[in-house]
């Protein structure tokens, strides 16, 4: 097999993930939890503070108090470099990935 029917297989693969993701992502709805919609980045880019769909603002250590106590719709919590660091599930969407929101 040459590299680019490796290249087709992996890219149809993904795509019907990316589908499936989709069809997936409103049916686990997590009802009566704020959604992250935005958010703020310091000069060197990094995430400081989240905005909610209720439009409530959050700084990063409240965020991720509140992700913690599972009233925030689909954020991980997890522990790297020494300390908690938020991030979007990973649900194959590329749209919702934090980085990838809204800024306010």
């Amino acid at each position: 097999m040459d590299n680019q029917e490796f290249e087709k297989i992996y890219q149809n693969y993904k795509q019907q993930g990316e589908e499936q993701a989709q069809q997936e992502v409103p049916s686990s709805g997590e009802l009566g939890k704020e959604q992250i919609v935005a958010v703020r980045k310091n000069d060197d880019g990094d995430i400081i503070a989240f905005k909610t769909n209720s439009g409530r603002e959050l700084d990063y250590i409240t965020a991720i108090d509140e992700a913690k106590a599972g009233k925030l719709a689909n954020i991980d919590v997890f522990h790297k470099y020494g300390r908690d660091i938020i991030r979007s599930e990973a649900d194959g969407i590329k749209e919702n990935n934090l980085d990838q929101l809204d800024t306010f």
